[in-house]
């Protein structure tokens, strides 16, 4: 079945492949650069990524088979599942505590990261709420509050913890998807002008944040303080010149740059594969994300609104993502932890990450074969 209805249908199994072969790249890579990275670590990362890698491909297996009906009916317990792991994560004793963040629940030897659930979770609810009302949007602009409350309230409690990248990707792409939704033109600016007075906001309230920001200005001004991550980070771009040192030989992840492994691990390839290596992952990576689209714009064009905004979001995440880890890394935006998708180190990154894109692929499989 499968076989005739890529022959009838070649820009759809085109569009398949590509994604199929794009995300496999991308985890391989990161498995490669992972091991790289942590090589000086204790703690076995390699194995432990492995290990994570069998449980994001069982995730992604699951919501590839799932029909995407299921996940619809369900699109009001996703947001509540969101708003259960952030308020969890906040309660003394139950949530676990990392360098003075409180953002995962311990659970056997494995923790549950809520921002990552929130993805997952806003993901299903947004799409659903789309399916349902998306067309009233324009007409009733005041629905669009009903979504925005519900993330505001997420995102809020994210912050709390803290993760403020994590509720600026989530926010970010919410208020996008809302948008491509049938939010109106103003309402959407007036959400940008809102967010982002609210981000200054949050940073100026903090001293940590603001000491970041001040580094981004001029880290070099402060290299041995708030500006070592980024001066460390910048000296393995400059030592990665245009081919590289070589896999393996690079010198920053040896305890110079903190993170090298996960926010970080963007300096590593630069540093081992230089800007060639880089621009490669990079092209790659955004072939990736433009497939997401072109599934997203598919599935709309069908009418098969629940799964084009489902795509849409996923695509918003990861484009975000991208882009912030990269100006982290360069020195284009300020200091903040968070992973490259499939590339850094981090199980529940790895394993939503994988979990959304199997819900792409299946929108991405040929219609027939899908039913068949």
């Amino acid at each position: 079945m499968l076989i005739s209805t890529t022959m009838r249908n070649p820009f759809v199994a085109s569009r398949f492949t590509q994604l199929l072969v794009c995300w496999l790249a991308l985890l391989a890579f990161g498995l490669v650069m992972v091991s790289s990275a942590a090589i000086a670590l204790n703690g076995n990362y390699a194995n432990r990524h492995t290990v994570y890698l069998v449980a994001a491909l069982l995730a992604f297996s699951v919501t590839f088979i799932l029909p995407l009906r299921v996940w619809n009916n369900l699109y009001l317990v996703g947001w509540f599942g969101a708003l259960v792991f952030a308020v969890a994560v906040l309660v003394p004793g139950v949530g676990h505590t990392v360098n003075g963040a409180t953002r995962w629940l311990q659970i056997g030897g494995f923790t549950l990261q809520a921002s990552e659930i929130a993805k997952f979770g806003l993901m299903i609810y947004l799409a659903g709420y789309l399916h349902r009302y998306g067309e009233q949007l324009s007409l009733e602009p005041a629905k669009i509050f009903v979504p925005l409350g519900m993330i505001a309230v997420v995102s809020g409690l994210l912050v709390v913890e803290p993760d403020l990248g994590s509720a600026v990707v989530i926010v970010a792409a919410s208020v996008v998807l809302l948008f491509i939704g049938g939010a109106q033109l103003r309402y959407f600016l007036l959400l940008l002008l809102v967010a982002g007075g609210l981000l200054a906001l949050l940073i100026w309230m903090e001293p940590y944040r603001m000491q970041r920001f001040m580094a981004f200005i001029d880290p070099w001004a402060m290299p041995f303080d708030g500006g070592y991550q980024l001066v460390q980070a910048l000296i393995a771009f400059g030592r990665g010149e245009l081919f590289g040192l070589g896999l393996g030989e690079g010198i920053q992840k040896l305890y110079y740059l903190p993170e090298a492994h996960n926010d970080f691990i963007f300096a590593v390839i630069a540093e081992e594969l230089g800007a060639v290596g880089a621009l490669i992952l990079l092209a790659v990576y955004s072939l990736f994300i433009i497939q997401i689209f072109s599934v997203a714009r598919a599935q709309l064009e069908q009418e098969e609104l629940f799964a084009g905004y489902c795509c849409y979001f996923v695509g918003l995440i990861f484009a975000f993502q991208l882009l912030i880890n990269l100006g982290v890394n360069t020195g284009a935006l300020p200091t903040k932890g968070l992973t490259l998708p499939f590339i850094s180190y981090g199980g529940n990154s790895l394993i939503i990450s994988s979990a959304m894109i199997g819900m792409v692929l299946r929108c991405a499989y040929p219609r027939e074969a899908r039913r068949g």
